[in-house]
């Protein structure tokens, strides 16, 4: 690093000791797609809701154009239906449909920690770990959306560290109903609890790239997952 670089980096606060972390440049689409599903599956939008096309337009600067397109993902996803002449509603979640995507989902979820245990970098696994770190911070405080942000990021780290674009594609194809079946469905505490456990184990098996191990954790994980979503999706039928 040239003596310029580092007084720039001084200058700014930059801890040059911390993990490389590159920034992503974001297309106004990717950006306006990662938006819109956030507000999917943290509940902003709840399904049966038709999406407010106007009001999103005005809150994110854009033309309808733009949103339409991101909507077309979101329908490709799952998460939205689009209905001719009538716009764009949240999909509902029913059991069937999730009782087809967990199992999937947790294929791709084992598949990718054993890829990332083989690709991995140091630096990649210390940024993990600050994230771990953040996360179990907002389990102590039980703040249980951040829990849940903090959380997507390091199960989106071990995808990135896999280094498969094919993998990558299919995943994304899924999580977006995976996260809105999670945010809907109650956590109890004894859940919560094992949850953060898991995360403990996957952290070890990351540290010692470990693929069969992380590969198995990851497939429970998502397992124990669905049945909390499970029982919450036949609870609200008999309510």
């Amino acid at each position: 690093m040239s003596h310029d670089e580092t007084a720039t980096m001084a200058r700014a606060g930059a801890d040059t000791s911390a993990p490389a972390e590159p920034i992503i440049r974001r297309t106004l689409h990717d950006e306006l797609l990662e938006r819109l599903r956030q507000m999917i599956v943290d509940g902003d939008m709840t399904p049966g809701e038709k999406v407010p096309e106007k009001e999103l337009c005005a809150r994110f600067g854009v033309s309808r154009t733009p949103l339409r397109e991101a909507l077309k993902v979101l329908a490709n996803e799952g998460l939205v239906t689009l209905t001719p002449n009538r716009g764009a509603m949240i999909a509902g979640l029913t059991l069937e449909d999730l009782e087809e995507a967990f199992p999937v989902m947790g294929a791709l979820e084992a598949l990718s920690g054993e890829m990332a245990c083989a690709n991995i970098t140091d630096a990649e696994i210390a940024r993990i770990k600050q994230l771990h770190e953040q996360m179990m911070a907002h389990y102590e405080a039980r703040e249980l959306r951040r829990y849940f942000r903090t959380n997507q990021k390091i199960h989106e780290m071990i995808l990135t560290a896999a280094r498969n674009r094919t993998l990558s594609s299919l995943y994304r194809s899924l999580e977006g109903r995976i996260r809105q079946a999670r945010y809907l469905a109650n956590m109890s505490t004894s859940r919560w609890t094992q949850a953060v456990r898991e995360h403990e184990r996957m952290i070890a098996a990351l540290e010692a790239r470990d693929g069969a191990a992380l590969a198995q954790i990851l497939k429970s994980h998502l397992a124990n997952k669905f049945e909390t979503v499970k029982d919450a999706l036949e609870a609200s039928k008999n309510t």
